[in-house]
């Protein structure tokens, strides 16, 4: 099944493959599965692993390394998958590919084993990569010296276009990619950069220095990888310098290096606002349950507490059997008025738009949203109430019960990621448990309370 051109520009059709690759799987086909494989891209080989069952994985991967096993492969999977596919491989294997990949891949895959695995993968490898990776890995996790690659480009600022040229021309271990050359001092200290456009386009006799520009936009090898993310969506890089403590150029960051962050922990706030840790479609049900459990289980507190609010109004729930037919509908209301503000909330924090008097800003403007909209919606629910009990009051109290939740909603949902980001709580993991709970809470007791207090 080979990829056509038209295949390659729109993308493979992956359902297409996975089945078929999981019939030569359920038939033992080694000859028939590598060459369905044959020929795909890396990614899509990566793709079609992710989407097999753990037991399907493990055949796939003895068929694949029974032939040359394409190191390109591991960077692509999920991180969960990798793991399962490097022990599969063995440490001898999987040192082979480690030798060919880049440092910051090779890295993002290591960090996954402990420490005395990591070793046995070091030891199989060059000193040189050994070196580097275990430099990368003394990096905090997530920073910009894990995800720094150290091939890069640099020149001093006295030479000229033409040695620039020569230089790069002479040399071929140069980085795969790469789409600027850094500018250095004596003591290898960027000072500038070029985009290699710019080069090419310009005479041989060009001082370097004439066609720098000072603005480096370095990082340091401990700056967070989405302080880094951050940097390139805010002043379009394509590929910017690290450099460590002293300041001496040690690494550079490249563009492709960064989708994958920005998707990464798009994912990640994603799952975590779940509760989920990891796209657990692709790892075991006994992972699955421990990292969902914790999650189900704060909820339930949180239901207990909505729980005890309703059991004190029982006795005027009893009375007015309307009350409990009505009553869910106002906390629902308020947990999507919260779910809307609270996403909206997360994703300004995530993406640095809620700084100093926009954070002020941004509560006061969910909390007038949350009112108009509750006034708009307790018109509507407040005379379907009426039609349909003929009850005058509690058509009152369904709605003023209405427009509360809705204000406390929308406030709630932009003011509490506000606050677990100051106390150092991640807002994606954690807001949503708090927002429900104020929600479900201010819904059951303004509506009970009022029943109560006009009703009786």
């Amino acid at each position: 099944m080979a990829q056509t051109a038209e295949q390659i520009d729109d993308g493979i059709d992956t359902d297409l493959y996975l089945a078929s690759v999981q019939d030569a799987l359920e038939q033992d086909d080694v000859d028939t599965v590598n060459q369905l494989v044959e020929g795909l891209h890396a990614a899509d080989k990566a793709d079609i692993i992710n989407q097999l069952s753990p037991q399907e994985r493990e055949l796939f991967t003895h068929m694949l390394s029974a032939e040359q096993f394409d190191h390109a492969i591991l960077p692509e999977l999920h991180p969960d998958v990798a793991e399962q596919v490097m022990e599969i491989l063995g440490p001898d294997v999987c040192a082979e590919a480690l030798s060919q990949l880049e440092t910051d891949d090779a890295v993002q895959l290591i960090e996954e084993w402990d420490e005395e695995e990591q070793q046995d993968l070091l030891r199989a490898v060059t000193a040189q990569q050994r070196s580097e990776i275990t430099e990368s890995l003394s990096y905090p996790e997530d920073s910009a010296g894990r995800l720094m690659t150290r091939k890069l480009v640099c020149v001093p600022h006295y030479w000229t276009v033409g040695n620039t040229i020569d230089y790069l021309r002479a040399h071929q271990d140069l980085p795969e990619n790469f789409y600027v050359v850094y500018v250095t001092d004596p003591k290898f200290h960027p000072v500038g950069r070029i985009p290699l456009g710019r080069i090419m386009q310009s005479s041989r006799d060009v001082l370097i220095s004439d066609l720098s520009t000072s603005e480096n936009y370095t990082v340091n090898t401990d700056t967070d990888q989405e302080d880094v993310a951050h940097l390139f969506t805010k002043y379009a890089l394509v590929e910017t310098a690290v450099v460590n403590q002293e300041g001496r150029l040690v690494g550079t960051i490249t563009v492709d290096d960064v989708v994958h962050v920005i998707h990464e922990e798009e994912g990640e706030d994603y799952l975590r606002a779940g509760g989920v840790k990891s796209q657990d479609i692709s790892i075991s049900v006994q992972q699955t349950v421990k990292q969902r459990f914790p999650w189900l289980f704060i909820n339930l507190l949180t239901a207990v507490l909505a729980s005890v609010v309703i059991g004190a109004y029982a006795d005027t729930i009893e009375q007015f059997v309307a009350l409990a037919v009505l009553m869910p509908i106002v906390a629902s209301m308020g947990g999507n008025a919260g779910t809307q503000s609270v996403t909206v909330a997360v994703r300004a924090l995530a993406t640095r738009q809620l700084r100093g008097g926009r954070a002020l800003y941004a509560i006061k403007k969910e909390l007038i949203i949350g009112l108009l909209n509750g006034l708009l919606l307790a018109m509507l629910m407040s005379f379907g109430a009426f039609l349909l009990y003929q009850d005058g009051m509690l058509a009152v109290i369904f709605g003023a019960a209405t427009i509360l939740t809705m204000t406390i909603a929308g406030f709630s949902g932009a003011a509490i990621p506000l606050l677990l980001q100051r106390l150092g709580v991640d807002p994606a993991v954690s807001s949503g448990v708090f927002v429900t709970t104020v929600t479900d809470v201010i819904g059951f007791l303004s509506f009970l309370g009022l029943a109560a207090l006009l009703l009786l």
